[in-house]
């Protein structure tokens, strides 16, 4: 049975009909009703349950462990956490988090092969036992501060088709691996396991299954040593949205023939992923204000400010959000962000090039280079999808600009799904269509605990 410590939040649920997009709707009219238009996002915690479905459907061999850094807001790890799932931290502060929501040690990973001492003793302390190495350096730190280290070596990967590489930094050479265990071996530590990771925004499946073999043969080098070697750390470089080059279930297809081969499941290997932006890019969508523009004509067009009709002019709109904020992730996670109209235009209506740039007072400050818009006004509001991974947890308040508030919603199937996961500790039959259908409305129950506010999430 799961047991994440209930936890408040406010969240309100669908009403039968409708979804988060209408939550988009309701939130931009209200603020169209005074001058205080502040970016917002709202965020539907039923396309994390979705997506949590959608994994167990594809990847049924594989425990997922929540990469906490790639979104660390509380309703969300609160909503992952009564799942079941596990999850990776990085720090003493992202055990924290975890932990005084219910979720017992053996259910985090710690997977930071370049650990501060102190955090060590802290995991250690806490009854974390599960961590990452690549280097004699950690072996020697972990020797003399944590008694009960279960260990996990990282190895380095073909990362080049990846957006964001990370062997650069992280993993150890095969050809080094036999040393780092002979070295674990003789200071008396216990290693269980190897982890990989093909690099965040992965563009190439066939990756996992060089990674997998590699795995496989450092498996068979520990148990040569005399290691039980149980544990398979696939790591991630998951999609978050199905609007990319590579669809989750085209990686999902590479994975399992690799798995069943390498490590069938007879072996008794434990195999767990370290998914983040899977879980939560799509769940978030991003609302912005239009605060200022500015016209630059073409001056060889000899057209004026005044000649409607014609797109011989481009449009520079400033909107009150930036990279300093939600879209650090264009400059740390290499995202593309472009908006869709809030206001649908129509069909005859003119296009014009446009950049999108946000609030600071800082030339880099630029969301968006170039893209087609109609003319839009001050007070006008701009919506981005997909923006939950690697963008609040991220951010600053650089310049005096605050971050936006975040509106959480769920609904009633979802609600009673998780429900049931934490009462049995195991899910509904994932096939089940209407977890993916539009909700339904109000109920109060689980281990998640609700507001005691009605819900408004049915006023639109």
């Amino acid at each position: 049975m799961n047991t994440a410590t209930p936890t408040e939040f406010e969240f309100s649920f669908l009403e039968e009909g409708f979804s988060a997009r209408d939550i988009v709707e309701q939130k931009i009219n209200e603020s169209s009703m005074s001058d205080d238009r502040d970016a917002f996002y709202v965020c539907d915690l039923g396309d994390v349950v979705r997506k949590h479905l959608r994994w167990t459907r594809n990847l049924p061999r594989v425990t997922p462990f929540y990469a906490v850094k790639c979104n660390d807001s509380r309703p969300v790890v609160a909503t992952l956490a009564s799942l079941g799932i596990g999850f990776d931290c990085a720090s003493k502060m992202e055990i924290q988090l975890v932990q005084a929501l219910g979720v017992a040690p053996s259910r985090i990973i710690y997977a930071n092969p370049c650990k501060q001492v102190s955090q060590i003793k802290y995991a250690s302390t806490h009854g974390v036992q599960m961590m990452t190495f690549d280097s004699e350096v950690e072996l020697m730190k972990v020797a003399r501060c944590h008694d009960n280290a279960k260990l996990v070596l990282r190895i380095a990967t073909d990362d080049s088709k990846a957006v964001c590489r990370l062997s650069v930094k992280f993993g150890a050479q095969l050809k080094s691996c036999r040393s780092l265990l002979e070295q674990a071996q003789k200071l008396g530590l216990d290693v269980i396991g190897v982890s990989f990771h093909v690099g965040s925004g992965c563009t190439d499946p066939e990756t996992y299954t060089q990674a997998i073999s590699d795995a496989r043969y450092v498996f068979d080098i520990g148990e040569e040593l005399g290691f039980n070697m149980n544990l398979l750390d696939i790591g991630g470089g998951f999609p978050g949205s199905d609007n990319g080059q590579l669809k989750f279930e085209e990686i999902t297809a590479v994975i399992n023939p690799a798995l069943d081969k390498y490590f069938p499941a007879d072996t008794g290997v434990k195999i767990i992923a370290e998914p983040g932006r899977f879980y939560v890019a799509s769940a978030y969508t991003l609302v912005v204000n239009i605060i200022a523009k500015k016209v630059i004509m073409d001056e060889e067009s000899g057209s004026d400010e005044e000649d409607e009709g014609t797109n011989e002019k481009t449009l520079m709109y400033y909107v009150n959000d930036g990279v300093y904020g939600s879209f650090n992730c264009i400059f740390f996670d290499h995202a593309h962000c472009l908006p869709t109209l809030h206001k649908k235009p129509k069909p005859d209506e003119v296009m014009y090039t446009c950049s999108i740039w946000g609030p600071t007072c800082d030339g880099l400050d630029r969301i968006v280079e170039q893209c087609n818009l109609p003319e839009m006004q001050v007070g006008d509001w701009l919506v981005f999808e997909n923006m939950g991974a690697y963008t609040m947890a991220a951010s600053s308040t650089f310049n005096g600009f605050q971050r936006p508030d975040i509106n959480y919603v769920m609904s009633r199937p979802i609600w009673q799904h998780v429900q049931q996961i934490c009462s049995q500790g195991t899910p509904a039959p994932a096939e089940d269509s209407y977890f993916f259908e539009v909700p339904a409305c109000c109920g109060r129950e689980s281990n998640l605990e609700v507001p005691a506010k009605p819900c408004q999430a049915h006023v639109v």
